[in-house]
């Protein structure tokens, strides 16, 4: 995981958030409740950025908030590989914030983390199964409502 991720608030604009990217070169930032809690609201990610705001042509000063995620799944730093991959194959997402008891945030888990960790004992095609399960892309509304794709290894 990345320890320590950068992280913004709901209060936020979308340029802000569009800058913490940049400048730390990543793709999704934890939204916390405050800087100081971490206590983790929601994510934003590039997409988010330019699917839900910049495709709607919103402004730079639109909200975090309004283009988020809100209450994403985390885990703690104690999860195990397993149930981090279960976690992204069921929720079709591509990086985990990790929270401790208190539900700060004190890091972030990427798929591209899970290819290269080692001695969890999955060889590189169960590894490709479980990158094309996350990316899998979502079913269209309306068919098979509630089914989600099964992990196989």
């Amino acid at each position: 995981m990345t320890r320590d991720p950068a992280c913004c608030t709901p209060t936020d604009t979308v340029q802000h958030a569009a800058r913490l990217l940049q400048e730390h070169d990543c793709g999704c930032l934890p939204v916390v409740e405050d800087q100081q809690s971490r206590r983790v609201v929601g994510v934003i990610t590039d997409r988010d950025i330019a699917c839900r705001s910049v495709a709607r042509g919103w402004s730079a000063d639109t909200s975090v908030e309004a283009v988020m995620s809100p209450n994403p799944v985390c885990c703690s730093p104690e999860a195990e590989v397993r149930e981090v991959e279960r976690i992204m194959v069921e929720r079709q997402v591509r990086r985990v914030p990790v929270e401790d008891g208190d539900g700060c945030c004190v890091g972030i888990v990427a798929q591209a983390d899970l290819a290269l960790a080692g001695d969890r004992g999955l060889s590189d095609k169960e590894v490709g199964r479980v990158v094309e399960q996350i990316s899998r892309p979502a079913q269209p509304l309306g068919s098979e409502a509630g089914a989600r794709p099964e992990l196989r290894m």
